[in-house]
């Protein structure tokens, strides 16, 4: 498999696949295709591992696209400006924020994960329910706005809040805490919950959280 990730303000990767090779997709993650590439869809893991993804907000379902011809192209999209990141999964598995996968090849593996503490987790939002990407090959995150990577060293800490966090290795702990004093919560202006995460191992965060864009627009919308 060969990738070459296409434009900058909305990014794609495009794919070509050996004959036989195949990549999977959450619902609606394909853009274009050439000749000689056969679509399926199942639940892939089955359907405990499928509604698991559910609760992460990815599709039950998911695309899978296989050529039949020897230098069959495909290309995944993202959805909003920012950039897509290639992660090689064969050099250790990693855990992904809600709505961060974009594509994989079929060696790669998905499968939902929860965070240590229930109570955290439940009322922390988004950090409850994310996806763990083990196995081997190439995969592939979408990211909101830029990339910023950063290595903790052994019990180096980074608060991080929830939504601008893309994905970090199974090294690193993870926890939600939230904003102390009552006066930071309802004069702050920002969100009542840090996703907490400790060293060692990489982390990937983006620098725009989507969701709070989208309701800023949806606030200035006559009538809403």
């Amino acid at each position: 498999m060969k990738y070459e990730i296409i434009g900058q303000t909305v990014p794609a990767v495009e794919v070509t696949l050996s004959n036989g090779e195949s990549m999977f997709t959450q619902s609606g993650g394909m853009i274009w295709q050439t000749e000689g590439i056969k679509m399926s869809t199942n639940a892939r893991g089955g359907i405990a591992r499928s509604l698991g993804r559910m609760f992460t907000g990815e599709s039950v379902f998911m695309a899978n696209y296989t050529a039949e011809t020897e230098g069959a192209k495909i290309a995944f999209g993202s959805t909003v400006p920012g950039c897509v990141v290639p992660v090689d999964i064969s050099q250790g598995e990693i855990i992904v924020q809600k709505g961060s996968f974009l594509c994989a090849q079929q060696s790669v593996d998905l499968k939902a994960t929860f965070t240590k503490k229930f109570s955290a987790g439940l009322f922390g939002g988004e950090g409850f329910v994310l996806q763990r990407l083990f196995g081997s090959g190439m995969a592939f995150l979408e990211v909101d706005g830029d990339k910023v990577e950063r290595t903790l060293a052994p019990g180096e800490v980074l608060k991080v809040d929830t939504g601008n966090v893309v994905a970090f290795e199974a090294t690193v702990s993870y926890d939600i805490e939230t904003v102390k004093g009552l006066g930071n919560i309802f004069l702050g202006g920002e969100g009542l919950f840090l996703t907490k995460l400790t060293g060692p191992g990489r982390i990937i965060l983006q620098t725009q959280n989507f969701n709070d864009f989208a309701g800023k627009v949806i606030s200035m919308i006559p009538g809403k």
